[in-house]
């Protein structure tokens, strides 16, 4: 599969634990949505991305991937410690200047 740049970069960096690199993929401005809430911002999206990390310990491996435009939707199989793991989840990236402007996650 050939994702754009940054959401392979998501998905990449999401394998690890450094939420700093994490934050490299997102603009300064960026949205995240996730789990009926809002982070907005480099750093909110770093301590949601960590927080999320300590207690889900999750990896989403990519599976298919739909491109129109500047926006991006990946189904991907996510698992960790959690209910039902593991699920597969909707990433719906929205791109800009090779950044991820946004994210929301279904």
């Amino acid at each position: 599969m050939d994702l754009p740049s940054a959401v392979n970069a998501y998905f990449k960096v999401d394998k690890g634990q450094d939420g700093d690199a994490m934050a490299q993929v997102f603009s300064t401005n960026a949205v995240v949505k996730d789990e009926r809430s809002v982070h907005a911002g480099i750093e909110a999206i770093r301590a949601w991305w960590l927080a999320a990390k300590a207690k889900y310990h999750h990896v989403a491996e990519p599976i298919e991937m739909t491109r129109i435009g500047n926006r991006v939707s990946v189904r991907a199989e996510v698992s960790g410690r959690f209910p039902n793991s593991p699920a597969m989840l909707e990433f719906v990236f929205t791109l800009g200047s090779n950044k991820v402007t946004e994210l929301e996650i279904r």
